[in-house]
């Protein structure tokens, strides 16, 4: 069965613009960068519509930038304020001797400070970022994902779509669409498979350590239900199937197999998930592995490429680079961040969230601004029951701290938006890896520097 995704021709996309300190890369010749080019960005124009929330939900003033001279590079008192204090602050213990970071203003685009912020560290979950940059972009934030069954040679075939989000009472809805086809055809009984042959082996990545799956990341199959951590999500979901259909009268014969659909099977029912953009909005929220990893293969197939982390992170890269985002000591080999041979420096990070600030990307990227966690947020990555911003140096900034947290063993990452003193957004990114701090000391400590942008840690 064909699964390829339907091509839609895209309009133009012209990456860059107003980042004076990013120029977009150009593409080298050959086929497949001609395709990706050509297909990236399908919803690009819409990207032009729409008031940004920095500028328009009144938490951002109108003040132009101040070129007054002074003896700090340029940058206005507030700016000095939020340097000084990271220099400070960055040469904590409990961060140790391999951190790094970068602070941009977001309305003049400069450097507020950078240490270190070239260096390439392992960036652990601050990996989404890219991941969700790039399907956004690819997909477009409207796009849903589809399951099929489809009926042939007394089988119902369960097809995998890529839906991370599936549920049990999604295929509940299904049986009962194929049971009424099964019935007014007068059969009571039916053997049930999946094909979950949109995505090739293998299933794990390189440099994920063997007690990450299933509970951390299931291997990375095109179906599953109810996200559940097994070792084989396809034919878990297959099965959830069988049951619906024998509990709505229906004989299942045998065990659930796998078989690729045949373009003779006769379609029955199809499930459309939720809209990419709510997706996304909640995988950063929570910081979710498994659909980041699903995320990176179906944004390969929009592409053109193969269903596969390699095929993934190329379309990352390409992506990126158009947006002129630096892709200098980049290295990605997953979706998630879960990688161990990851490497992203502060400053990639700092760009990639700084489109989120630009009023041309609003339609495209909103979700996942908006889906970063807040300083304090019951529910999310940043909040009370992580321990995060409750001490006596981070606690000022709960609410005002909107960021992406990433956490492995050695490395621990936080980057996202907050508005300095003078009412401006900055970006920022905190990368350490190896303190031999306790992980709370560590988080402690990067609280800390955020709150230290924010302003409030004076």
């Amino acid at each position: 069965m064909n699964h390829s995704p339907e091509v839609v021709p895209p309009p133009t996309f012209t990456p860059g613009g107003r980042h004076g300190h990013r120029k977009p890369k150009q593409f080298g010749a050959g086929a497949r960068r001609a395709l990706v080019l050509a297909m990236a960005v399908p919803v690009a124009s819409a990207a032009l519509v729409g008031p940004s929330a920095f500028a328009a939900d009144g938490k951002t003033t109108a003040t132009a930038p101040d070129t007054t001279p002074d003896t700090n590079g340029g940058l206005d008192s507030a700016d000095q304020a939020i340097a000084a204090n990271l220099n400070t602050r960055v040469i904590d213990e409990r961060l140790g001797n391999n951190v790094s970071g970068v602070v941009l203003d977001a309305e003049s685009d400069g450097t507020v400070w950078d240490h270190n912020g070239a260096t390439a560290l392992m960036p652990a979950s601050n990996t989404k970022l890219a991941t969700a940059t790039a399907a956004l972009t690819v997909l477009g934030p409207d796009h849903r994902f589809k399951t099929k069954v489809v009926y042939g040679d007394g089988t119902l075939t369960l097809v995998g779509g890529g839906d991370r989000t599936l549920t049990t009472a999604d295929l509940a809805a299904m049986a009962k669409d194929a049971v009424a086809g099964l019935k007014a055809a007068g059969l009571t009984g039916v053997k049930v498979a999946v094909d979950d042959s949109l995505f090739p082996e293998p299933t794990l990545a390189n440099g994920w350590k063997p007690d990450y799956f299933p509970g951390d990341v299931a291997p990375v199959r095109a179906l599953v239900v109810d996200g559940h951590a097994v070792d084989d999500t396809s034919i878990d979901a297959g099965q959830v199937f069988a049951q619906q259909l024998a509990a709505d009268g229906i004989t299942v014969d045998g065990e659930v197999t796998r078989r690729t659909a045949a373009v003779t099977d006769v379609p029955v029912t199809r499930h459309k998930s939720a809209k990419l953009s709510d997706i996304v909005h909640d995988m950063i929220k929570v910081s979710d592995n498994n659909t980041a990893e699903t995320l990176l293969r179906m944004t390969a197939l929009r592409a053109g490429q193969p269903a596969t982390f390699e095929g993934g992170t190329t379309v990352v890269r390409d992506v990126l680079s158009r947006y002129g985002v630096s892709l200098e000591n980049f290295e990605m080999y997953d979706g998630s961040g879960l990688s161990r041979a990851n490497r992203i420096p502060a400053r990639t990070l700092a760009e990639i969230l700084d489109l989120l600030t630009e009023k041309r990307y609003e339609y495209l990227l909103s979700s996942i601004r908006d889906g970063l966690p807040v300083a304090g947020e019951a529910g999310s990555t940043l909040g009370p029951e992580w321990g995060r911003f409750d001490d006596p140096n981070s606690s000022c900034a709960v609410g005002k701290v909107h960021a992406k947290t990433g956490t492995l063993t050695g490395a621990i990452a936080l980057s996202g938006l907050t508005q300095g003193k003078d009412g401006r957004w900055k970006v920022f990114s905190f990368v350490e890896n190896g303190s031999t701090a306790s992980g709370s000391a560590i988080k402690d400590a990067m609280d800390g520097l955020a709150a230290t942008v924010n302003g409030c840690w004076a």
